[in-house]
């Protein structure tokens, strides 16, 4: 009797200790004597969001998080930011003083949530809300004592909210987190700025702006042009008093799931669960173009994503440094070309000096470092004309009356947006006086009567010019290519290439129709077009404002119309007619390299397989460019944005119009005109303007490591520091974690060895003299492994202050660098 109670009184044992371990598993909530272990869970009522452990991409670190309950891991909130966990012996639980803490194998405190000592909580549970707030209560009243909404990582989910309260020092951020594999606390945060007219901030080690979303006027930030679609979640901003603003937003379908991250690049990203797709689809960023990023074009200058180049200054205003300015280094900004603004009196007690005025540029997202004032439109603008240090006002139904008095800097053009600015400006500079109307309107009475007589002269000649346009045309390109070509034996002949009439391209684009504009690049916008016969065309149109010219032209002329490889571009003719000079190429529908390995969702079409498939295909058409074919060319522009992927994603080397042709017996070759991309440029051209096809190996280098690594050369940043991509690589190198490079969508254990003996490879192509460099063929060998033993890389010449040492390398070293030894600007196709 007394064996059979004891088995009895164990079934019971061991059922309530299931059923413990079930509550544990299924609950919401955390009880005072209750743990979570690394394998459980808590799921919260709806079963919306989940809490337990997790490690990151690429990662063995254990960490404790809140995450979507999805099929993809989704983290909107970390505990344990900085003290990871090293092994599965972690536990959540609520401490004896009443605080959250996670716990190590030892049972050593490894995070709290920092209650006061001074009032602890006896009795409390931890409980995870539907909305995704982790809220910690006390028991007796019910009442929340802490919560993971007031503590934000670096996502902004629905009813959470971002806040700053200058009354009382109190702030509530996002920071990104340190890279996708650390979500330490990185470089970036989002603030919300309540000082004035609130307005969202994004800053690069709490100092630097580096994004700002432009002054909220009551429905949308002005900064931010396709905030009507992005609205559609109930974005909103509490300001019911000075000093303090709270943003949050509510998710009006209850059904979509939609959240708010700051990257750890510094982009704030809109992001939507698809349920057909079973992934996060992107549906805004805050990084879509240059002009996004804080005061690209300095004090006083406008940017404008649509023109090229993308900067330009006020009107009334010019470089401040015209050198640097042509450049395409805008950020020491303009200046006013005229000092003599009247003030006050607008006006010379002689009456002589005519009065300032304001000149409208609309569409803008609106200046920083305003002032607000609570007055009407007519004041607004009296207010400040009579103020000597009001330099533009702008005014708004939303917003009301706002001021500047100083540097007018982080300004952008967009096609349509709500806010206009208006600049102060001396009279001479408006063009608009009311006492010289009337000598305009007389002027353009004559002038009317003038076209009437002149218009049949230019009708003449329009017609007689299309008549023998292709006539005309040929005699262009063999004038140009006679000057272009001198000092070289071989004559170009262009009988083969088909010239195209102006109209026709101009109809197979429909008149050059925005819509079929497919990116915009240093010659010129590129249109899609599509011929009578039914063929795809991409045409690249010479722009007037492009700092290229006929000479490159020519030169792309001349040198694609002799080269046929499968990985170079087809030209198929082009167009001198109409003072117009176009090239006509095969359509690339998968468009450029750099438009699928940049972008989030696209990179995920490019898996490694495919990867190496471009790496190698860029490899054989230069290649063939330096060896095999009949003329040895220097490509000296080879980037992401040059290379057309056809409908199989085969890679096509495009943009001839830096290219140099070397004569047989020359290796190398001088410049005063350096041209290309900086990023991209080897040192001694850069420098000296030395050039031979070590520098178009430098380019190919870059190139390759940015395929593998999935980051972009020229906007690389590593945690807190402000490295490029070479930098960092070297750093891995020197840490034997080159692994750590590999780009997590591609990441891949039984490929990792592969890739990174591409990385190697690229690292070996990026060296400071060229001589240490290999050629293309050498290249090629390297990656397919006929060549298995790799050279040291030395230490790249961009990298801090340069060396002459070099770090140790033996073949020992190098077999150690391998994943065993590791823990870790065009839009559409053309």
């Amino acid at each position: 009797m007394g064996f059979t109670l004891q088995i009895f009184m164990l079934i019971i044992l061991i059922t309530h200790c299931c059923f413990l371990g079930f509550i544990a598993n299924a609950t919401d909530t955390i009880r005072a004597n209750q743990s979570l272990h690394d394998s459980e869970t808590l799921v919260s009522n709806g079963e919306k969001f989940k809490l337990g452990f997790f490690s990151p991409v690429n990662s063995s670190y254990r960490y404790v998080g809140i995450m979507f309950n999805v099929p993809v891991t989704t983290v909107i909130w970390v505990a344990n930011r900085e003290t990871p966990l090293s092994d599965s012996s972690g536990t959540l639980q609520i401490s004896a003083d009443g605080n959250l803490v996670i716990l190590d194998g030892g049972k050593g405190v490894i995070w709290s949530s920092n209650l006061s000592s001074s009032s602890p909580v006896r009795n409390s549970s931890v409980v995870l809300l539907d909305t995704g707030n982790l809220v910690l209560r006390d028991d007796f009243d019910n009442g929340s004592v802490w919560e993971s909404f007031r503590h934000a990582s670096d996502s902004f989910v629905a009813n959470l909210e971002i806040f700053a309260d200058s009354n009382t020092n109190e702030t509530n951020t996002l920071t990104s987190w340190r890279s996708p594999s650390d979500p330490g606390y990185g470089s970036f945060t989002l603030t919300m700025e309540p000082v004035g007219i609130p307005e969202c901030f994004i800053w690069k080690n709490g100092i630097v702006p580096h994004w700002r979303s432009g002054p909220w006027n009551g429905q949308i930030f002005d900064g931010i042009p396709n905030m009507n679609s992005v609205d559609k979640h109930g974005l909103d901003i509490v300001n019911s008093y000075s000093g303090a603003a709270y943003l949050s937003f509510k998710l009006l379908n209850a059904s979509v799931l939609v959240y708010y991250v700051l990257n750890s690049l510094g982009s704030l990203q809109e992001m939507e669960w698809s349920e057909e797709r079973n992934e996060w689809v992107e549906n805004w960023s805050s990084s879509n173009n240059e002009c996004d990023l804080y005061g690209k074009c300095g004090a006083f200058g406008s940017c404008n994503n649509q023109e090229s180049p993308i900067c330009s200054c006020f009107r009334g205003f010019e470089p401040k440094v015209e050198e640097e300015w042509r450049n395409g280094n805008w950020s020491n900004g303009c200046r006013r070309k005229t000092g003599l603004l009247q003030c006050g009196t607008n006006g010379s007690a002689n009456g002589l000096e005519k009065p300032d005025g304001f000149f409208k540029m609309d569409s803008v997202k609106l200046p920083d470092r305003d002032t607000w004032f609570p007055t009407s439109e007519e004041e607004c603008m009296s207010q400040c004309l009579s103020n000597c240090s009001c330099i533009a006002y702008s005014y708004s139904a939303g917003t009301g009356c706002m001021k500047w008095g100083d540097d007018l800097i982080d300004v952008q053009k967009f096609p349509n947006g709500v806010a206009d600015l208006y600049i102060r400006l001396a009279f001479s500079e408006l063009g608009n006086n009311k006492k010289d109307r009337k000598a305009i309107i007389a002027s353009t009475v004559i002038l009317g009567s003038l076209t009437v007589v002149v218009c049949a002269f230019f009708l003449r000649k329009l017609l007689l010019k299309y008549r023998g346009g292709k006539t005309r045309g040929n005699e262009l390109l063999m004038s140009t290519t006679e000057e272009t070509e001198k000092g070289h034996s071989q004559e170009s002949k262009f009988d083969d290439l088909p010239l195209f009439k102006f109209q026709t391209l101009s109809d197979a684009t429909d008149k050059f129709d925005l819509n079929n504009k497919l990116g915009q690049g240093g010659f010129g916008p590129v249109y899609k077009g599509k011929l009578p016969n039914g063929q795809e065309i991409a045409v690249k149109r010479l722009a007037k404002s492009s700092n290229q010219g006929l000479v490159e032209f020519m030169n792309e002329v001349d040198l694609i119309s002799k080269l046929q490889h499968r990985n170079l571009v087809k030209l198929i003719g082009c167009c001198v007619e109409c003072e117009e000079k176009m090239l006509v190429y095969e359509y690339m529908h998968n468009g450029s390299l750099n438009a699928h390995l940049f972008d989030s969702h696209k990179k995920e079409f490019l898996d490694w397989k495919t990867r190496a498939m471009i790496i190698e295909g860029i490899c054989r058409g230069l290649l063939y460019l330096h060896r095999d074919s009949r003329l040895r060319i220097i490509h000296r522009d080879l980037k992401a944005s040059n290379i057309l992927l056809d409908d199989e994603l085969n890679p096509k080397i495009s943009d001839f119009g830096m290219a140099r042709i070397f004569r047989l017996k020359e290796d190398e070759a001088n410049t005063t005109r350096v041209v290309g991309t900086y990023g991209y440029m080897s040192p001694e051209y850069a420098l000296h303007g030395i050039f031979s096809e070590k520098s178009d190996v430098y380019s190919l280098g870059i190139l390759l490591l940015e395929i593998v690594s999935g980051r972009r050369n020229s906007s690389f940043y590593h945690e807190e520091q402000q490295l490029f991509l070479i930098e960092y690589v070297w750093e891995l190198w020197n840490e034997d974690k080159m692994v750590n490079l590999i780009d997590p969508v591609i990441y891949d254990p039984g490929m990792g060895n592969e890739i990174v003996r591409y990385a190697n490879v690229g690292l070996l192509c990026v060296q400071d003299m060229a001589a240490d460099r290999p050629n293309v063929s050498t290249v090629l060998s390297m990656l397919s492994c006929e060549i298995l033993d790799l050279p040291c890389p030395k230490k790249p010449v961009f990298f801090g202050t340069q060396s002459t040492s070099e770090t140790e390398c033996s073949g020992e070293n190098l077999s150690k660098r391998s994943l065993n030894e590791v823990s870790v600007t065009i839009s559409g196709g053309r």
